[in-house]
């Protein structure tokens, strides 16, 4: 089968430049010394996922509780989800427990870890608790001045039911950064508050033996991983035009586009018409913010290669609008109605999770295989 011969719009992988992005990371956290501890909300997938788990220790991270059971189906048992936990979740954490999964869990209040404890102690288990950390305002998390770092360290070791496993971070605001120098900082940022907490912990007799960071950016600019013993991050897998666009990766590295055909031309406009909407591309635009705005794509041929200036422009659900970027106009002869093109995503997480399925491609047109990917929580 040919990408030609594919129903539009539907999501294309190249695995060659996947083997690439994840060989990158893997040589960088070898040099580091650490362990990759990959994010699986990004692929979904368990064929991906066991391509960046080579050679590293076993454990994933997820960020839902479907990606959790979905990859304990597939024998991965040491998960980290990492999203505060909601009492309404528990029965299903327990459920992934007594089925043999570890799932560890992260929480920042008093609040959390009593009710975490009650549900464990109804259930005869002990739940393995993350202390979520704030290394730069970015989102949830303690900070290592607070006391309350060390009051729900405390409980956690005290109470019945739940057991301290150490301190979590996640330096979201690299993705604000606006060059590779301040990624550099951001990392060094993320690690010397994860490491200053967990010494915090073990001043006070309490256990830190893990030491959890990361995201894609800083995983790729980290010059220091001293006192970090695993490093999380998902986007490497795919790549994409906000990581581009933070000089993480070239445009050349971004394995994941939306195929998606030419069905109309709106010459006053300037516009060419696909059926790649924002159901299929999604509502990102995560590069609105950086030097070059993507729009909600970059446009390229059949063979992934851009072309001229060409964005997707505007959406509608069912409908993409591309247009010429300096809006010189499309090279209408080379944007034929009924031919295709390939769109570069502004974020790979959010442009996959509109899709079923991975159309696999090994640096050609011809499509290898299909993988299949899950959705929901």
């Amino acid at each position: 089968m040919d990408l030609t011969e594919l129903e539009t719009p539907c999501l294309v992988l190249d695995k060659r430049k996947m083997e690439k992005n994840i060989a990158r990371i893997h040589g960088r956290m070898k040099d580091l010394g650490v362990n990759l501890r990959p994010h699986g909300k990004t692929a979904k997938n368990i064929d991906a996922v066991n391509l960046t788990l080579a050679g590293q220790s076993g454990g994933i991270t997820v960020s839902t509780l479907k990606e959790a059971e979905y990859y304990l189906g597939y024998g991965i048992s040491d998960i980290v989800y990492a999203v505060g936990i909601a009492p309404v979740k528990l029965e299903r954490i327990a459920g992934i427990m007594q089925k043999g999964g570890k799932i560890t869990l992260i929480l920042d209040s008093i609040e959390q870890v009593r009710f975490v404890a009650a549900k464990a102690q109804q259930h005869g288990l002990t739940i393995p608790v993350l202390i979520e950390l704030d290394c730069d305002g970015h989102r949830s998390g303690v900070t290592s001045d607070d006391p309350l770092l060390v009051d729900i360290g405390r409980m956690l070791d005290n109470e019945k039911g739940v057991s301290l496993e150490g301190v979590l971070t996640h330096a979201g605001g690299s993705y604000l950064c606006r060059s590779v120098e301040e990624i550099c900082i951001m990392a060094e940022e993320e690690r010397s508050a994860a490491v200053k907490s967990a010494e915090i912990l073990r001043a006070n007799g309490l256990p830190c033996p893990v030491v959890s960071v990361g995201s894609t950016p800083t995983a790729n600019f980290a010059e220091n991983l001293g006192g970090v013993t695993e490093v999380r991050a998902g986007v490497f897998i795919f790549y994409d035009l906000v990581m581009a666009g933070l000089g993480v990766c070239a445009e050349s590295d971004i394995a994941l586009s939306v195929l998606a055909s030419i069905i109309g031309h709106q010459k006053r406009k300037g516009w060419v018409i696909t059926d790649a909407g924002w159901m299929a591309l999604s509502r990102d635009r995560g590069t609105a913010s950086q030097t070059v705005d993507q729009g909600y794509g970059r446009v390229c041929d059949m063979e992934g290669n851009p072309l001229a200036d060409l964005i997707v422009s505007g959406t509608n659900q069912e409908h993409g609008m591309i247009a010429e970027r300096a809006e010189k106009g499309p090279g209408w002869e080379q944007l034929g109605i009924g031919n295709a093109l390939r769109i570069l995503p502004n974020h790979a997480c959010a442009t996959a999770a509109k899709h079923d399925r991975y159309y696999l491609i090994d640096g050609t047109t011809e499509v290898i295989d299909i993988w299949h990917r899950i959705n929901g929580w």
